[in-house]
């Protein structure tokens, strides 16, 4: 049995996150890590905040609060979140740690003593009007490439492409707004990714990246093919992991920290640490991610932009320093969400944010249908009518609406037991047939990370629930034959139960409800066999149950009227 290690790209501490950071990361990670562990296999999920970079700075400047102190509230702020999404992380971190710092300098060390660290004097981007040097994402103006102009001077958030200061058109300081710039020599770090190539690929070769989705796979082999450039892993800032005074001395008494590109992939390492330190006689971080036996396999979940950083630069780090490191076996790639055909924005508060979301519909609303409709092969696109069809006929008429009506309907006529009824005849052995095989493709697309095929197969597993009620009529059998009534409405009690174990990884809070119905003794089951599927017999005759709440309420047309007033819609939203 494997060791399943997953991670999901960090949130950066800059804000609550919307919708599209949820659905491209941390949420199909926790579907995955959920139904790992119900069958059986040991799983440990990490995340953390990403903390450092000049975003942080500039947000804490804004709320007019010292960084640390605002990145130390933003933690707690978005962990709460996550808790309310019901992510399940083992540990959920910080990159500020002491831990990541002291990892990051190691690391540090390590490349340099193998020599893939080199000290240059450049010319960077000099503020008269600020008195400081602007780090690449200080500097805004127009993307050369696409024209986009709020481009930052390490990437385009737009376009993607990656990009450098001076690239900008009519660039100006994101400090102070001020123009007045002028190119200054100064002294960095640059890691020597160049001298790395020809190892970055041979592991790319020989790790399994052909399996990886076409996305992830693409964007990996483009890096590589336009070549890697040596690049610079210090920045002027603040707030950061010091580069360490034995190393180099200078630059330390200059205040020089790493890139947050550098030491943020070492914070999944690094939280593995913090995770280890709570308890440090039971946890051993190092078997996950030093000298890992190969019981290990390591999952990455990420949006697209992030890829290049985990698939060449991160495996450039590690294999520099010599170090046995885990590296990644699989890169789960996202497109966008996309809100009415425009982007969700962070920086420009444009879409649903997972805080708003939580107030105004439960987790598992969303969960549900963020992973049903998953940007997995493209982009797609959030609508206000696309999120209530879905949580209207699939949640609240398909499997909602099933167990509310077999519950009820059978306590009214039968009491508050399961009743016997018949043995199970053509129509249960057809059903079961029909469940064990929609079991089998769901766990097929499970494995294999195919988010919206294994949300097909789960609604079609609750489909053929209704379309077996349908063909029984248990309304029309007990004016009849009782125990045919009691037979059906037995056998629909089963499809509840089974119902709660196998939609768990997609919206656990419901799945509990549906479970705890049931005054089941011994009720440990994790998964549900082919064999126990056709069965349909795991709740018997004479087990107490009751009827839960209403599950999913439905969205009326008042409820979305509401919702594009607050969010807006398709009229009030950028195209792409």
């Amino acid at each position: 049995m494997a060791r399943q290690l997953i991670t999901s790209a960090l949130p950066y501490i800059n804000g609550i996150k919307h919708l599209g950071n949820m659905v491209g990361s941390m949420l199909p990670a926790d579907v995955y890590a959920r139904y790992l562990r119900q069958r059986g296999e040991e799983v440990l999920y990490i995340c953390a905040t990403d903390e450092h970079g000049t975003p942080a700075e500039l947000a804490a400047k804004d709320a007019g609060l010292p960084v640390a102190e605002f990145c130390a509230q933003q933690h707690e702020a978005q962990k709460a979140i996550y808790e309310g999404f019901q992510l399940s992380f083992d540990y959920f971190g910080r990159s500020s740690s002491r831990q990541n710092r002291e990892i990051t300098q190691e690391f540090a060390r390590e490349l340099n003593r193998n020599g893939f660290i080199e000290e240059r004097a450049i010319r960077q981007v000099y503020s008269l009007d600020d008195e400081r040097f602007l780090p690449d994402r200080y500097i805004v103006g127009t993307c050369p490439h696409c024209g986009y102009d709020k481009a930052r001077g390490d990437q385009c958030e737009n376009c993607t492409r990656v990009l450098d200061p001076t690239d900008l058109i009519e660039p100006r300081s994101a400090v102070s707004g001020s123009s007045r710039l002028e190119v200054r020599e100064t002294k960095h770090l640059f890691l020597l990714q160049s001298k790395l190539q020809p190892e970055v690929e041979a592991w790319l070769a020989g790790n399994g990246s052909k399996d990886w989705p076409t996305l992830a796979s693409s964007i990996a082999h483009k890096w590589l093919t336009e070549g890697l450039q040596d690049r610079a892993i210090t920045r002027d800032l603040e707030w950061g992991v010091p580069v360490p005074a034995d190393e180099w001395p200078e630059l330390a008494a200059e205040g020089k920290v790493f890139y947050v590109w550098f030491d943020a992939p070492i914070e999944y390492i690094g939280a593995t640490k913090e995770w280890s330190d709570l308890e440090p006689a039971s946890r051993d971080w190092r078997s996950w991610w030093y000298e890992a036996d190969e019981s290990v396999r390591y999952t990455e979940f990420m949006a697209k932009d992030n890829v290049p950083f985990h698939t060449v630069m991160f495996p450039a780090t590690q294999l520099g320093t010599r170090a046995p490191w885990k590296k990644v076996d699989y890169v789960k790639a996202f497109n966008w969400l996309n809100y009415y055909g425009g982007k969700f924005s962070t920086s420009q508060r444009r879409g649903i944010f997972t805080d708003a979301a939580l107030e105004l519909l439960p987790a598992d609303y969303w969960r549900y249908f963020l992973i049903a409709n998953a940007p997995e092969s493209d982009d797609t696109s959030f609508t206000w009518e696309l999120f209530s069809s879905s949580v209207n006929k699939d949640l609240a008429d398909t499997l909602g609406n099933f167990v509310n009506r077999v519950l009820s309907f059978s306590r009214k006529r039968f009491g508050d037991e399961v009743p016997a009824g018949h043995a199970a005849g053509d129509a249960e052995r057809k059903l079961g047939d029909e469940v064990a095989r929609l079991l089998g493709e769901y766990e097929e697309h499970m494995d294999s990370l195919q988010f919206r095929k294994a949300a097909q197969a789960l609604r079609a597993l609750w489909s053929a629930g209704n379309a077996y009620l349908e063909e029984k009529a248990p309304w029309l059998e007990i004016k009849t034959d009782q125990d045919a009534a009691a037979l059906t409405l037995r056998t629909a009690m089963n499809l509840i139960h089974l119902y709660a174990i196998l939609s768990e990884p997609f919206i656990p809070a419901s799945a509990k409800a549906m479970r705890s119905a049931f005054a089941l003794d011994g009720d440990t089951a994790s998964w549900v066999t082919a064999d126990q599927a056709r069965a349909l017999d795991a709740v018997p005759a004479g087990t107490a149950f009751t009827v839960p709440p209403v599950l999913f309420a439905k969205i009326t047309e008042e409820d979305l009227e509401s919702y594009r007033e607050r969010f807006g819609g398709a009229e009030e939203s950028p195209a792409a």
